[in-house]
Formats: C-alpha cells, sequence, structure tokens
C-alpha cells in the first residue's frame, strides 16, 4: 500500500497518530484511497439492483425542471473537477516528476462514479422519481468521508503556514463545497410525474411524493398532526388512499394468485389421478372398485391449494423490504454493548493517559447509534403496519367475493356468523400478526449474537444460561400446540354465539312481539360461558408461558454467573463483565419475551389461515351454466332437457325441463305451492346444480324476487341501483309501479332514507320499489317471481296492466311471471304448469283449458271469488266508500276497471266452462269484498300538504369519539374488573418491579466485591440473595398473569359483554330501524374480541412500560441528581405530546 501511495505520503495507517494524540488525524494514504473510494463502492454496488427497480418501475416522465438542471450544472462542474486532478498527474508525469499511482486511481474513481450519478439524475427523471433516497446516501457518505481530509488541510496550514499542493488543494474545495450542494439539493423534490394520480387528486398523500429524508423522519405525516392538535379530525380530513394500498389493486391481485393455485392443484390432481395405479391394481389384485376410489378420493383431499402461498407471492415482496430494515436494526442493537464496554474501560484507564476525546466520541456514537437504530426500526414498523393492512383489506374482500358466489351446499355449512367472523377477527389476526413476525428469525438472531457476545465476555460459563433456553423450549411447544386446540374450540363458540345474534337481529320483531328477549339472552349467555370457559383455560396456558418466557433472562443470567464465580477462584464479577453481560441480557430480554408471544399469534393466525383457505375452497356457482350468447332464433330463453337441484348430492328438484320462451313474449309459470315454480327461476339465473342440459339466455336479465331485497338508502337510489338518473323515464316508472301515491305519505318523498331491509316500507311497497329497480334497469328478460302476492289485488292489477302485461311498460321484452293469481292468466301468451318439478303442460290459456289437464285441476283448486269480485263486487265497494278515497285515486280505480271489457269476458267463459263450483263461493266472496275493504282503506294517503320538506336521515353514520379518551372509559373497565381487584394488580405490578430492581443493585453490589478483594468470602450469599430475588420475580409474575387474564380482565369481560347484550334486548324497535344489524354484529364479534384478547395485553404492555420507566427515572435520581436538569423538560414534553394527541 506504501508503494500505491508514494513516499510523498505518509503511511497507509499510523495507529499512534490516529488513537493516542490529543489531535488524532487519518494519515494522508488512508483519506485519500478509503475515504475516497467508500461512497463510490457504494454506488457501484447499489446501482445495478437499482437500476432494475427502475427499470421495472417506471413512474411516468417529469419535465425539465430548474432544480434538475441545477443539479446537472454541478454534476458535471464536479466531473470536471475530478478529472482537473487526474490530468493534473498526467502533466506532472510529463514534466518528469514521479507521481504514484493512487493520484491517477483516485480521481479516476470518483470521475466515473460522479458521472454515474449523473446518468442517475436523469434516469431517475425519466422514470418518474421525485426523490432518490440512492444519490442522497451517496452524497452524504461523500460529504462524511470529505470531512476528515476538510480537517487535516486546515490543520496542515495552521501548523506549517504554507500550501504545498495548491491545485489539488483548490480543487479539494471545490470539490467539497460541489459535494454539500449536491447533498442539499438532493434534499428537494422535483415534481410530480406527468399524468400521475398526485396532479388529479384534489386531496394526495403527500406520502407519495415525500422525499427520502421526509420518508426516513415521517416528516410528510406532520402536516396531520398540526391540523388534528387544532381540531379532532373527521374523514373529511383524511388524505386520499394511496392507489397500490387500495382494494381495486389489492384483492384482485390475490383472487388471481389463489386462482393459479387452485388451477394448479387440480392439474396435480388429475395428473395423479391419472399415474395413480389403484385401479389397475383393484383389477388384478382383487381390490374392490369402491376401495380404489375412496382412497382416490382420500388423496384428492389431501392436495388443497394453498392460501399461504397465494399470500406470500403477494405481500412478500414488500414485507421483505421491512425484514431487510429489521436485520439492519439488530445488528446496530449489539453495537451499543461494544461500546459501553469501551466506555468502562475508558473510565477505568483515564488515568493512564488517555485522550478525552475518546470518551466524548464514545457518547456521541452511542447517542448516534440509538438515533439511527430508532429510524431504522421505525422504517422496519412502517412497511409491517402496511402490509397488515394491505393483507386484511386482501382478505376481507376475498371472503366478501366468495360469499356472493358459494353454492347452496356451502351455504349451509358456512353460515352467516362464521363469514361475519372471518371478515372481523380471522382476518384481524393476520393483521395484527404481521407486526412481529419478524420476530420469528429477528428472535433466534437476537439470542445467537447476545450469547456469542456473552461468550467473548464471560467464557463457557454462558453454555449454563443456554441450557435454561434449551430446557424452556419443550414447556413452550407444549403450550403453543395446547393453546391451539383451545382457539379451534373458541373459535367455534364465537360462530355460534355470531350466528345466534345474526338470527335475533333478524327477527327481533316477532322476539319482541312474543316477549321472547330473556329465553334468547340465556342461549347466548349459556354460549358465552362456554367461550368464557375455553378463554380462561388459555390464559392458564398464557400464564405459564409468560412466567416462563419473561423469567428467562434473568434465569440465564443467574446460572451464568453463578457458573462463572464458581468454576474457578480467578473469575472475577467486575463491573465491566457484569453491566456489558447486563446490557446484552437486556437484549435478550425481548426476544425471549416476543418469541412466544410471536408463537402465540403465529397458532392463532394458522387457525385462522385454515378457516379462511376452508372457506374459500367452497365449490361456486358455475358461471358457465348459463349460456349468455343465445344464438337460437326468435327465442329468449331456451332450456334443453334440463336437469337440476340445489346441491349435487341433494336430491333432484327439476326433472326433464324443456322450455323455449319467444322474444318478446310473456310467459306466466303456475303450479300448486313446493311444485318447483322458485326453482325453475333460479335455475335460469344460474344459481342451482345443473346436472344435466342446457340453458341459455340472450341479452341482459332482471330479476325481482319473491322476497324484495331493499338496500339502506334513499327510495330513489334504491330505485335507479347505480344507473343515471333520468327525470321523465324515472317517473313514468314510478307511475307504473303505482308508487306516486307513496310518496305523498314519505316523509321526504322519493328521497327518504329506507332502513335496513326495507324495514320501514310495507311489504307490498317494498315489492314495488323492487318491480321498479327491476323496469328502471330496462334489461332484455325479465324474471318475475311471484311480485303481485305481497299487493292487494287492486295494486296488482294495476301493476299488472301497466307494466308486465301486453299493454304495460314491458310489452315487447322476454318476462317469465311465476304468479298464483289466476285473473291474469287470460292475458299472457303462453302458460307453463309445473307439476312435481316436471313441466305438466305448456300452451295458451284457451288452449289448456281445453285440454282439462292439470292447468284447470290448478284452477278448481284455487279460490275463485277473486275472479267474479272484479265484475260484480269491486264498483259497488268503491262507490260504498267513494268518501274515503282522495280523487285521484278514485278515477285510477274506476279507469282499471272499466279499461279491460275483453278481461272481464273472458273471466265469464272461464266460468261457464268450470264445471265444479264451491258452494260456499258466495260466503267466500262477501268475506274477500271485507278483506279488500279493509286494506283499501289502509291505503289512503293523507292529504298532501303534510309532505315534509326535507328528507329525515333515518341511519345515521357510526361516529367515534374523538379527543382523549375519558376518565369515565377507564373507570367503567375498573369498575367491570372490580376496584380493589386492580389496585391489587397494580400492587403485584410494582412488587415484581421492585424485585427487578433489588436484583440489579444487589448485582451492582456484587461487583463492588472486587475492588475490596471479597469476592470469594461473600461469593456464596451474593448468588443466594440474587437467585431469591429472581425467584420471587416469577412468583410475582406467576400472581399477576392469573389474576389478570385468568380472572379478572375475563370478568370485565363477561360483564361488559353481558351489559350489551342486556342493552341491544332491550332496545326499543325504533332502535333496531335506524341501527344496521352488521354495525351490531360488529360489537359482538371484532369488539369482543378486543376485549377478550387484546385489551389484557395492552394493559400487561403499559403496567410494565410504566414501572420500569418510574423506577429507572427514580433510580438515576438518586444516583446522580443533575439528572433532573436534563429529565424535567423531558418529562412536560412527553406529557404535552401525549395530552395533546390524537386518540382515535
Amino acid at each position: 500500500m506504501e508503494a500505491f501511495c508514494g513516499s510523498k505520503l505518509s503511511h497507509f495507517w499510523d495507529s499512534n497518530r490516529t488513537l493516542y494524540w490529543d489531535t488524532p488525524d487519518l494519515t494522508e494514504c488512508f483519506q485519500m484511497s478509503v475515504l475516497s473510494w467508500i461512497p463510490c463502492i457504494y454506488l457501484w454496488l447499489t446501482f445495478p439492483f437499482y437500476f432494475l427497480y427502475l427499470k421495472k418501475n417506471n413512474k411516468g416522465y417529469i419535465m425539465m425542471s430548474l432544480l434538475n438542471r441545477v443539479k446537472m450544472i454541478f454534476a458535471l462542474v464536479l466531473w470536471i473537477v475530478c478529472w482537473t486532478d487526474l490530468f493534473a498527474s498526467f502533466h506532472e508525469m510529463h514534466q518528469g516528476t514521479h507521481i504514484a499511482p493512487i493520484f491517477f486511481v483516485t480521481p479516476l474513481v470518483v470521475g466515473m462514479t460522479v458521472l454515474l450519478a449523473t446518468f442517475l439524475i436523469q434516469y431517475e427523471r425519466l422514470r418518474g422519481v421525485q426523490s432518490s433516497g440512492v444519490l442522497f446516501l451517496f452524497w452524504f457518505l461523500s460529504v462524511l468521508c470529505a470531512i476528515v481530509p476538510f480537517r487535516s488541510k486546515i490543520l496542515q496550514i495552521s501548523l506549517k503556514n504554507t500550501v504545498e499542493d495548491k491545485l489539488r488543494f483548490t480543487t479539494f474545495y471545490i470539490y467539497f463545497g460541489l459535494i454539500v450542494v449536491q447533498l442539499i439539493l438532493s434534499c428537494f423534490n422535483e415534481k410530480p410525474p406527468l399524468f400521475s394520480g398526485v396532479v388529479t387528486d384534489p386531496n394526495p398523500c403527500p406520502e407519495s411524493s415525500a422525499g427520502f429524508l421526509s420518508t426516513m423522519t415521517f416528516w410528510w405525516f406532520t402536516s396531520m398532526a398540526i391540523k388534528g392538535y387544532k381540531n379532532p379530525l373527521e374523514n373529511k380530513d383524511l388524505w386520499s388512499l394511496n392507489k397500490q394500498d387500495s382494494s381495486e389493486v389489492i384483492v384482485p391481485k390475490l383472487l388471481k394468485e389463489w386462482e393459479v393455485e387452485q388451477d394448479k392443484v387440480q392439474r396435480e390432481a388429475q395428473a395423479s389421478y391419472s399415474k395413480s395405479p389403484l385401479t389397475t391394481e383393484a383389477n388384478h389384485v382383487d381390490k374392490p372398485q369402491a376401495e380404489a376410489e375412496v382412497l382416490l378420493m382420500e388423496k384428492g383431499e389431501a392436495q388443497q391449494p394453498s392460501f399461504l402461498r397465494c399470500l406470500l407471492k403477494v405481500f412478500g415482496p414488500y414485507f421483505l423490504i421491512g425484514s431487510a430494515y429489521k436485520l439492519l436494526q439488530d445488528l446496530i442493537t449489539f453495537i451499543n454493548p461494544v461500546l459501553l464496554s469501551l466506555l468502562i474501560s475508558f473510565i477505568g484507564n483515564q488515568k493512564k493517559g488517555v485522550p478525552s476525546w475518546w470518551g466524548y466520541a464514545l457518547a456521541f456514537l452511542m447517542f448516534f447509534c440509538a438515533l439511527l437504530q430508532t429510524l431504522i426500526l421505525h422504517q422496519h414498523f412502517q412497511y409491517c403496519f402496511v402490509t397488515g393492512m394491505r393483507l386484511r383489506t386482501a382478505i376481507v374482500g376475498a371472503i366478501y367475493r366468495k360469499s356472493l358466489v358459494i353454492t347452496n351446499a356451502a351455504k349451509r355449512s358456512s353460515t352467516v356468523g362464521e363469514i361475519v367472523n372471518l371478515m372481523s377477527v380471522d382476518a384481524q389476526r393476520f393483521m395484527d400478526l404481521t407486526t412481529f413476525l419478524n420476530m420469528l428469525w429477528s428472535a433466534p438472531l437476537q439470542i445467537i449474537l447476545a450469547l456469542y457476545f456473552l461468550w467473548q465476555n464471560l467464557g463457557p460459563s454462558v453454555l449454563a444460561g443456554v441450557a435454561v433456553m434449551i430446557l424452556l423450549i419443550p414447556l413452550n411447544a407444549a403450550i403453543a400446540v395446547k393453546t391451539r386446540a383451545f382457539q379451534v374450540e373458541q373459535m367455534q363458540y364465537k360462530d355460534s354465539r355470531i350466528k345466534l345474534m345474526n338470527e335475533i337481529l333478524n327477527g327481533i320483531k316477532v322476539l319482541k312481539l312474543y316477549a321472547w328477549e330473556n329465553s334468547f339472552k340465556e342461549k347466548v349467555l349459556d354460549i358465552r360461558q362456554k367461550e368464557l370457559h375455553v378463554l380462561r383455560k388459555m390464559a392458564y396456558l398464557g400464564a405459564v408461558s409468560t412466567v416462563a418466557w419473561t423469567s428467562a433472562p434473568f434465569l440465564v443470567a443467574l446460572t451464568t454467573f453463578a457458573v462463572y464465580v464458581m468454576v474457578d477462584k480467578n473469575n472475577v464479577l467486575d463491573a465491566e463483565k457484569a453491566f456489558v453481560s447486563l446490557a446484552l441480557f437486556n437484549i435478550l430480554r425481548f426476544p425471549l419475551n416476543m418469541l412466544p408471544q410471536v408463537i402465540s399469534s403465529v397458532v392463532q393466525a394458522s387457525v385462522s389461515l385454515k378457516r379462511i383457505q376452508h372457506f374459500l375452497s367452497h365449490d361456486e356457482l358455475d358461471l358457465d351454466s348459463v349460456d349468455r350468447k343465445n344464438t337460437t332464433a326468435g327465442f329468449a330463453v331456451t332450456v334443453v332437457n334440463g336437469k337440476f337441484s340445489w346441491a349435487k348430492n341433494d336430491p333432484t328438484t327439476l326433472h326433464n325441463i324443456n322450455l323455449m320462451v319467444p322474444q318478446g313474449s310473456l310467459l306466466a309459470v303456475v303450479g300448486h305451492v313446493g311444485c318447483g315454480k322458485s326453482s325453475l327461476v333460479s335455475a335460469l339465473l344460474g344459481e342451482m346444480e345443473k346436472l344435466e342440459g342446457e340453458i341459455s339466455i340472450r341479452g341482459s336479465v332482471a330479476y325481482v324476487p319473491q322476497q324484495a331485497w331493499i338496500q339502506n338508502a334513499t327510495l330513489r337510489d334504491n330505485i335507479l341501483f347505480g344507473h343515471g338518473y333520468n327525470e321523465r323515464k324515472y317517473r313514468s316508472v314510478l307511475d307504473a309501479c303505482a308508487l306516486t301515491p307513496d310518496l305523498e305519505v314519505l316523509p321526504g318523498g322519493d328521497m327518504t332514507e329506507i332502513g335496513e331491509k326495507g324495514i320501514n316500507l310495507s311489504g307490498g311497497q317494498r315489492q314495488r320499489v323492487s318491480l321498479a329497480r327491476a323496469l328502471y334497469s330496462d334489461s332484455d328478460v325479465y324474471l318475475l317471481d311471484d311480485p303481485l302476492s305481497a299487493v292487494d289485488a287492486h295494486v296488482a292489477k294495476h301493476i299488472f296492466d301497466k307494466v308486465i302485461g301486453p299493454d304495460g311498460a314491458l310489452s315487447g321484452k322476454t318476462r317469465i311471471l311465476v304468479t298464483h293469481g289466476i285473473s291474469f292468466l287470460p292475458q299472457v301468451d303462453n302458460i307453463l304448469v309445473i307439476v312435481d318439478g316436471r313441466v305438466s303442460e305448456v300452451g295458451s290459456y284457451q288452449h289448456l283449458l281445453k285440454e282439462n289437464g292439470a292447468f284447470a285441476e290448478f284452477l278448481r283448486n284455487y279460490a275463485l271469488e277473486d275472479i267474479v269480485e272484479e265484475d260484480e263486487s269491486l264498483v259497488a265497494l268503491i262507490e260504498e266508500d267513494e268518501e274515503s278515497f282522495p280523487e285521484d285515486a278514485m278515477s285510477n280505480h274506476i279507469d282499471m276497471v272499466d279499461s279491460a271489457p275483453s278481461v272481464n269476458e273472458a273471466k265469464r267463459q272461464f266460468i261457464r266452462q268450470i264445471s265444479v263450483i264451491s258452494t260456499d263461493s258466495e260466503n267466500t266472496r262477501k268475506m274477500s269484498i271485507r278483506t279488500r275493504r279493509q286494506s283499501e282503506r289502509k291505503h289512503v294517503e293523507p292529504p298532501p300538504e303534510k309532505k315534509r320538506e326535507m328528507a329525515e336521515k333515518l341511519i345515521q353514520a357510526e361516529t367515534a369519539e374523538t379527543g382523549r379518551v375519558k376518565l369515565k372509559v377507564f373507570l367503567e373497565y375498573i369498575k367491570a374488573v372490580g376496584p380493589l381487584l386492580s389496585l391489587f394488580i397494580c400492587f403485584l405490578y410494582g412488587c415484581q418491579n421492585a424485585a427487578a430492581v433489588g436484583a440489579n443493585i444487589w448485582l451492582s453490589q456484587w461487583t463492588n466485591d472486587a475492588r475490596n478483594n471479597n469476592t470469594e468470602a461473600s461469593r456464596d450469599m451474593r448468588v443466594g440473595v440474587y437467585a431469591v430475588l429472581g425467584l420471587s420475580q416469577g412468583v410475582l409474575l406467576l400472581g399477576i398473569a392469573i389474576h389478570c387474564r385468568a380472572y379478572s380482565m375475563l370478568r370485565a369481560a363477561r360483564v361488559i359483554h353481558h351489559n350489551m347484550l342486556h342493552a341491544i334486548l332491550r332496545a326499543p324497535q325504533a332502535f333496531f330501524e335506524a341501527t344496521p344489524s352488521g354495525r351490531v354484529l360488529n360489537r359482538f364479534s371484532k369488539d369482543v374480541d378486543t376485549i377478550d384478547c387484546l385489551i389484557p395485553e395492552n394493559i400487561d404492555i403499559w403496567m410494565r412500560t410504566f414501572w420500569y420507566t418510574a423506577t429507572v427515572l427514580l433510580i438515576c435520581s438518586a444516583l446522580t441528581p443533575i439528572f433532573f436538569i436534563v429529565i424535567v423538560p423531558l418529562m412536560l414534553f412527553y406529557w404535552w405530546v401525549q395530552v395533546n394527541r390524537i386518540v382515535g
């Protein structure tokens, strides 16, 4: 190296000059070689990976800005300066001066690196990078490495009062100034790329355009923190979600990978089936064929698609970036114990002439390492939190999508309660796990590194501590296995409880009508008691695990120190060995504490993973079962030899269905109750299993079910259903569906908010809204499943004439009408009669009457008074009660009666043709007339002047408390736990922390024995007391865990759930009309799970942190009173931050 640097420069390394002078300095050779090459090596090593990343991720094109031009100019000038040094060296060599190789190599390397940086500046602009972390670190390293020669040259001038090499002296300071300017410029951001979402978004998230420094320090979040400090934050204050974090991007990615995984498993199963020798062996070795099929089935069941593999493919790469930060943070963690050892040695050797700047340097390095560790750790958590958020979003989206397409057989096994739990509890488990998932590899790594440094410090004695940890592993494994079994059992009880709560909320009207609240309350509480019993067992196991692993660092320290001092009399436990070892044991404490918790979380997540994987593996409805590309000329709906069932293993529901519906015709489907009419409509929709045959439908389909499906939205939104608003079309739909009079009754007209499941509408109104939605959609084919059964007879006639009939709004559309209203049958084109799941007859009304078959039998079995009363009694009824109707309603009903003379004539012909007429039809007709009179009186609208101007909001948006958590919340929880028990738990925490502090103080006194040469005499006593203090910590921890988790917290969970259930069941009916059932179910699923599991853990963490902080402050203040000068302002600052923090 000296030949490389030449005789002009000093040696490459001079330890005396660097480490032991009062004004330390590095040699010129070291400065020109190593310090100059460090940033260059960094950039060249990073360039290939960064270039590939930029090539793969193109964010757009950034126009050449003033900032970019200035960067380019300074980079080119910097390149010229570097090459000036190189050409000066060539010039001196040409003059005959001997020039060392370093004067050629270093300017060449630095110049080429600056040229590479110039290329990256432009390439980043072309790829849409607004701020470069790679170049920022390069300029930062360049400045950091240039500070040493900057100081050295000034010291040389002050000593020699002259400059030997004026050219290189000048170029260096120009170089230094330029790299400082480049470092400052790299702190600023470029403009967003052209056509990016940041430009078009009115409220973009600043994270996407934040610079490197802003990202590392989270400075981009400052504006939101200030806004939250001034006013409580609301939804409108939040920034728009980053596109890569939105469900429209995340969910399709996961679903795509899941489909690939399913296809892969299916191909492997088919390949293994084709290669399997079982069938052949069954023929040659007399093995029954059925047995071979069972074996193949079991083999196929073992091969299931892996949902975990899909999650790793989608979210693994992004999560690995956080893992890289975690690895870096773990390595930096072990620098502080090394620095602490040097600092203790420095204090002990201060009288031996060690320079004082060592102490300052070590203190600064410890501070810098802590700062760097904090920045890196929080970047790791940012990646983990974002991954968890994306993971939960994708899982919830996948489950929701699956719940819409699963088969009827799957719906029997996967209840609503289970699906709610999957989306709330199980998905949340994955989000919680990702925060500390890296501890699975980080904890063993930290343990191994800590044991390595302990070996260096204490020698083979550390093996005793390793033995303690190894002995704890089987215990933890057994606890994890048992916890997993309890977790499965607990989730089953939770599913049952949520299922029952969903049934209660769906039938709350009936439940309150019959006063069944207490009965159902007992059922829920019975399931809840079983769930709490399982949770108590899990708490006992958790208590043992917590005690074992929390005491592990102390047990390791105790055994290690005891073995160290007892193995050899020459082994003295001095301050350096003791406190450096304690620092390493404290590092061990976190991974040893976290590892069992992470393992427990992994166990819980594995249970959730299997549940989700099982649900997503359910069979789906076959989207290709209905051919949407119908090419049959003249027919809109065609069914050929159709055979359908509700599930593959269920008996066949529909047999040998053959149906051809002409384009634009009206087909009525009739039959007895339960004969399969609605099943036929479901088969046309593709919701049944097609066992045989073909179905084809031409064009779009609109479906009106028997039970109307109503959204929690305004009446208009329910009708529009996402389509554009057309005033003329909308009003005609309202008139056709007889909804215009109802608008006069509703408080806000068509802007009235409809409650969940249409709870504030009558059955007839809900059905007419459902029909209006289908009519407004303007589809090609309409499947109407008995839509007239829920409305009054005169309203049904109006709807048939104006909407469904030959002169209605749907004339010209293909309509399939399932009906029991025989009065409308003469007006339909064709009638399909179904008997016991088979097509009995198809034909026109007159044709089927002449056949005198199943259709005629169907007509005989239904009440005939509905036909007779239309032409005899209705007009008399209207005349009798004319004063009860508004004028417009009267005219409408009279028009309806007068507008169909041909229909009435057809009815009279039908009556003459029917041979058997019930003798009591007259009495029945009178009863029907009375019923209709009552129904019509119910339908009377109030005067129009009572209509309100503004629509009232029925269901209010769910609100969250803002600001600080009120003291009342804490008091309610303490009351549920028990005030005396809460104080006793706090006392136990204090005693446990006091025992820990006492153990540390005792260890400090133990190390003082080395000074007094009293190590052997007091050795046994020191070890014994230290052991007692440690064991007392374990006993107190066990008491805390049992009292806190297995008794008090579960008692609070039971009381809170009981009070919430009591309040819900005692709530008035108006509460259920204004509160969506999903909101209530969320309280009983996710929030109850939070009370059961998360709150006890958070209380435990808070109590430990509080007592640990309090004891540290007390000890430091007692030993070093000047510590108050620093700690009091810091305490006030942190108190101010916590008081003014927004708690979401």
